[in-house]
């Protein structure tokens, strides 16, 4: 008889959530935010609001998909097989080209480690691909050896950022903070709205509390718990770390940096802890990585068993790991460094994370219609509506705060990718 699984209650849950957006933002967003300012403190208490929104139009839904691991749970049964196909690739595709900013934010840091100068784009750009492929090997291994590497990353990866936290204060100049409230040239109002997007990357993660539905000991009282809980934690955490670093370094300072944690430690504690701050926000956006790596092979490996992408990316080698699906993914990945690459860091990231916003916006919009309309098996109830009304608003505002070219791109992608499944499609059967 098998033995029963072991279930988590709200405080680990909630943790789950929190460290799954605690990631490659708070390492490299201090520096692409100081090239607005410190106005955007702002930003992140509306983008906290809107993930908390979005957050609970998840937990929702969870309560009635409790085996949910894919948008294709909630989406096809409210919208249909169409508007799943977009959900489901679209935040698929998000997670890979998210990957590469992860990988932008890891060398960041860790070319400050090496013995030779990394500021140049080659350099920079040959350091990301190196990461992709070694998280790529590493993936190969299975689950269960990539887990482990994650969270040796995550212990060791946060405890050396955690002491810049609780006593950077001491270095924090408010004239610094002042100065570079608005470092550009349009109202304050203008930055907050423009800057909703980038920083809702960090945000990126609310919805993996639904995704564990099934280990929850209570889904119904512990996921709108945990996945509230987590919000607040990271979006805390990335409001305060934010503000500290903009009070220690000055704006362009910051902008200009590839590891902007490592600049402040060195303001804090002297030059000697420049390396230390470096290899540890290394390690943990190294970890993340390898984690999403994961993550995006998985995701591929359902949407190819629900007939969304070819047979080859449902694949799975001996050790469990969707081998072919992810060797597509790393090239794909390798083609995105090159083709952002940019003599500053903070400029690539930015580039990067707008994009992946725009795409995961998709599938969150996507959860609030499935709440609003309900399906054949599910009447939604008021509380359902109300939630979906607000998610489909916070994804509107979202969308609105990018440029319109960035948007028309955005459609023609998405456009593309419908046409080719309506021409591909054979019903639940694999695209050959």
């Amino acid at each position: 008889m098998n033995a029963p699984v072991r279930k988590i209650g709200p405080v680990l849950a909630t943790f789950v959530v929190a460290n799954n957006m605690i990631g490659s933002g708070f390492f490299l967003l201090p520096a692409t935010l100081a090239r607005s300012g410190a106005v955007t403190a702002i930003s992140w208490l509306v983008a906290t609001l809107l993930a908390v929104v979005l957050g609970g139009a998840f937990a929702r839904l969870a309560r009635d998909y409790p085996t949910m691991d894919s948008p294709d749970d909630y989406v096809r049964p409210a919208l249909g097989r169409d508007a799943s196909f977009i959900a489901t690739t679209m935040y698929w595709v998000s997670t890979w080209i998210g990957n590469n900013a992860i990988a932008v934010a890891a060398f960041g840091y860790l070319v400050m480690l090496l013995p030779f100068d990394g500021e140049q784009p080659s350099v920079q750009v040959a350091g990301q691909i190196v990461l992709i492929w070694a998280m790529f090997a590493i993936n190969l291994l299975g689950p269960r050896p990539m887990a482990r590497f994650q969270s040796f990353c995550v212990v060791f990866g946060l405890m050396p950022v955690a002491v810049v936290l609780i006593f950077g204060w001491g270095s924090f100049d408010a004239a610094i903070y002042e100065a570079g409230w608005n470092v550009t040239e349009r109202s304050d109002t203008a930055v907050v709205f423009s800057s909703l997007a980038m920083i809702f990357w960090a945000f990126v993660g609310l919805e993996t509390g639904a995704m564990v539905a099934g280990i929850v000991r209570n889904p119904a009282r512990d996921l709108p718990l945990a996945t509230l809980g987590g919000v607040l934690i990271a979006g805390l955490i990335y409001l305060v770390s934010s503000v500290l670093v903009m009070g220690i370094a000055p704006a362009q300072q910051l902008a200009d940096s590839s590891a902007p944690f490592a600049l402040v430690s060195g303001e804090i504690f002297g030059a000697w802890a420049i390396p230390v701050i470096a290899a540890a926000a290394a390690l943990k956006a190294v970890g993340t990585l390898g984690g999403w790596m994961l993550v995006t092979g998985e995701l591929g490996a359902r949407a190819s068993q629900r007939g969304f992408l070819p047979a080859i990316f449902g694949r799975l080698n001996t050790r469990g790991a969707a081998a072919w699906g992810l060797l597509i993914v790393a090239a794909s990945m390798t083609v995105i460094a090159l083709l952002t690459l940019s003599p500053k860091v903070s400029a690539q990231f930015e580039l990067i994370i707008e994009v992946v916003v725009m795409l995961v916006v998709l599938a969150y919009l996507a959860a609030g219609l499935s709440l609003l309309l309900g399906s054949p098996q599910r009447r939604p109830s008021g509380r359902d509506r109300l939630l979906g009304i607000g998610a489909i608003l916070a994804c509107l505002l979202l969308l609105a705060s990018y440029p319109l070219v960035m948007l028309g791109w955005g459609v023609l992608v998405v456009l593309l990718a419908w046409g080719l499944f309506r021409l591909l499609d054979r019903g639940d059967l694999h695209m050959a």
